[in-house]
């Protein structure tokens, strides 16, 4: 079992539901970013989505874009973002970790040689944003045979034929784009996110999480009564570039953005 269905099966014996925080990797620079994992743990973090910049992030809005642009500034590469996964790791053993990326980076560097770097480093799982499931069967095996969960995300357009063939190469959890539109979005319906995870749930027994345009307590609470998950991560990476100029204060300022949010889904029966 890996660390993330682990995760996910001692919080359903609990009846809690998953807290997963994103922020980018190198964001604003890469000697910030361990401090600011180990403080979504403390916020109460259950897996730590982070992110890999990329030049072109074509699914994120400005917030995460500008991120990138910052991280990518400071220097930050897919190196230095594994070597970050393990300082963490010299600390933490127990908190999942998922990198969420783009597909250019990790071709260019080899495919089976990223897995086996992952799989060293501690990484427990991949969301590639723009991996169709189509070329799924390609890249899988060798994820797998590094211990890794392949994530992948369902939109609100996906069809019964499109989740299907997602549930049958996806594990660990599955990521629920709420919104039509890129990350940092602001409306959402959540009837329309209850009556679309009933669906999914046809097709697969994995968690599903549920992400995008969700920003404070309130909304995450809404979510968090009919996910397995709630995914926040614009309303994080705004924090880190309000501060971007003082990065100490930012540990305590995300620890207890997110400690806000744990509270507000503990107040969910699951």
């Amino acid at each position: 079992m890996s660390r993330i269905q682990a995760r996910f099966a001692a919080l359903k014996s609990a009846s809690r539901k998953a807290l997963i925080p994103f922020i980018t990797g190198g964001d604003p620079a890469p000697e910030h970013t361990v401090a600011l994992m180990h403080a979504l743990v403390a916020g109460g973090a259950d897996v730590i989505e982070l992110g890999m910049p990329f030049s072109d992030p074509m699914a994120d809005g400005p917030t995460i874009q500008l991120a990138c642009e910052r991280s990518l500034a400071a220097g930050t590469t897919i190196s230095k973002i594994l070597g970050l996964v393990t300082a963490f790791r010299a600390t933490d053993t127990t908190t999942p970790v998922v990198l969420m990326g783009y597909l250019n980076p990790i071709e260019c560097r080899g495919l089976a040689a990223f897995a086996q770097e992952c799989k060293v480093a501690g990484v427990d799982g991949l969301l590639i944003v723009d991996l169709a499931v189509e070329e799924a069967p390609e890249f899988a095996p060798l994820f797998k045979e590094a211990g890794l969960d392949l994530i992948f995300l369902i939109a609100p357009t996906s069809t019964p034929a499109r989740i299907a063939a997602i549930a049958t190469q996806a594990s660990g959890y599955l990521y629920y784009v709420s919104l039509k539109g890129v990350t940092g979005s602001a409306a959402l319906d959540v009837d329309s996110v209850a009556a679309k995870l009933t669906e999914i749930r046809g097709f697969t027994s994995l968690p599903v999480a549920v992400g995008f345009g969700i920003r404070d307590g309130a909304t995450a609470a809404l979510v968090a009564k009919v996910a397995d998950g709630v995914v926040v991560g614009s309303a994080l990476v705004s924090e880190v570039e309000k501060h971007a100029a003082n990065p100490s204060v930012l540990p305590a300022l995300l620890s207890d953005k997110l400690n806000a949010l744990r509270k507000a889904i503990d107040g969910v029966q699951g």
